[in-house]
């Protein structure tokens, strides 16, 4: 089937660009509320599943033994900026278990944001593994290995313990099946496995609620979300769109971006879970997107819908600062 159209980018009053994809929305007891394109085409979720993939972190005892708060929770589960406040955070987090960041696995990089990176390159400095933006994260995976007593070699390989309780987390919360024909290696070096748009968006409105978990596992749940939502800058970082998007509305929107298009979230008071991907992986469109899709369904709580309603059009200037178009959500019936 050929998904629809999700977002428009204007020049002048003519659109000049469409991109295309698919939503679900489910709700705590796994009911459609909004579907549109195919949802059942398994697609990688990338690093918008990240706040499942930190469950192990709270449920082994690490993030209590280790004395994390919110913005350490968050950072697990984050895809930051490389800013200073993040990078000293992730080398903190793996000290309290003993390591320092040549335990890290994922692979060094220049921050994604130009400024901080001319910032770090002009005082004479290059990246380390705790630019990285997925460096929260693999401390997060480190220090659950250490505190259960795993050799952290190799954390990042399908087979070792870390990622196989990762891969069974998500199994549990999303309903759907992570076969190894359906895994993929992601850009920080760990599987990353493709299912339907639905069994992520059934997750979230699990992790939101807890319904469908036992209570443990809703128990992390609730403690990893309101962490990210607590301390959204830690999760994203300066200009980013999650932390806009979850300081739009706070403590009532989780967000969090995945590559190629994908994003995922939560509206919890309404136990609303919501994934998207856009066909031709744009970030620009999967942020319009995403805050439609959240304005549209909860019309009912206009504390919500109208500060993130405001944030699904965008106005598109050039380098001399005129107005040359917009980006806007596409109307869906």
């Amino acid at each position: 089937m050929s998904n629809p159209v999700l977002v428009e980018i204007l020049r002048g009053a003519v659109v000049e660009s469409r991109h295309r994809g698919a939503v679900s929305v489910i709700d705590a007891d796994g009911a459609e509320i909004f579907s549109v394109g195919d949802v059942d085409q398994p697609v990688f979720p990338r690093s918008a599943i990240k706040l499942i993939q930190a469950l192990p972190l709270i449920e082994s005892g690490a993030a209590d033994a280790l004395g994390f708060g919110n913005r350490e929770l968050s950072l697990a589960c984050a895809s930051h900026n490389g800013e200073q406040e993040h990078v000293e955070l992730a080398k903190s987090m793996l000290a309290r278990a003993g390591l320092d960041e040549a335990a890290l696995e994922c692979g060094t990089h220049w921050p994604y944001d130009q400024p901080i990176a001319i910032a770090l390159a002009k005082s004479g400095g290059a990246p380390g593994p705790c630019h990285n933006n997925c460096s929260g994260k693999h401390a997060g995976f480190l220090c659950t290995a250490m505190h259960l007593g795993d050799d952290p070699a190799g954390y990042v390989g399908a087979a070792h313990p870390a990622q196989r309780r990762v891969r069974d987390a998500m199994a549990e919360v999303t309903g759907a099946a992570h076969a190894a024909e359906a895994c993929g290696t992601d850009g920080c070096s760990i599987p990353t496995y493709a299912i339907p748009l639905d069994a992520m968006a059934r997750g979230f409105a699990r992790m939101a609620t807890g319904r469908g978990l036992d209570a443990g596992r809703a128990k992390a749940a609730r403690r990893l979300m309101s962490a990210c939502m607590a301390e959204p800058f830690f999760m994203a970082g300066t200009n980013r769109f999650c932390t806009e998007i979850m300081q739009a509305a706070p403590g009532r929107v989780f967000a969090k971006v995945g590559a190629e298009g994908v994003f995922c979230a939560a509206i919890p008071e309404l136990g609303f879970g919501i994934a998207l991907k856009i066909d031709d992986g744009a970030s620009r469109a999967a942020e319009i997107a995403v805050a439609g899709v959240i304005a549209r369904v909860a019309r009912s709580v206009p504390e919500i819908a109208e500060p993130i309603g405001a944030l699904a059009r965008k106005i598109d200037r050039n380098w001399n600062g005129i107005t040359v178009g917009e980006r806007r959500f596409a109307a869906l019936n």
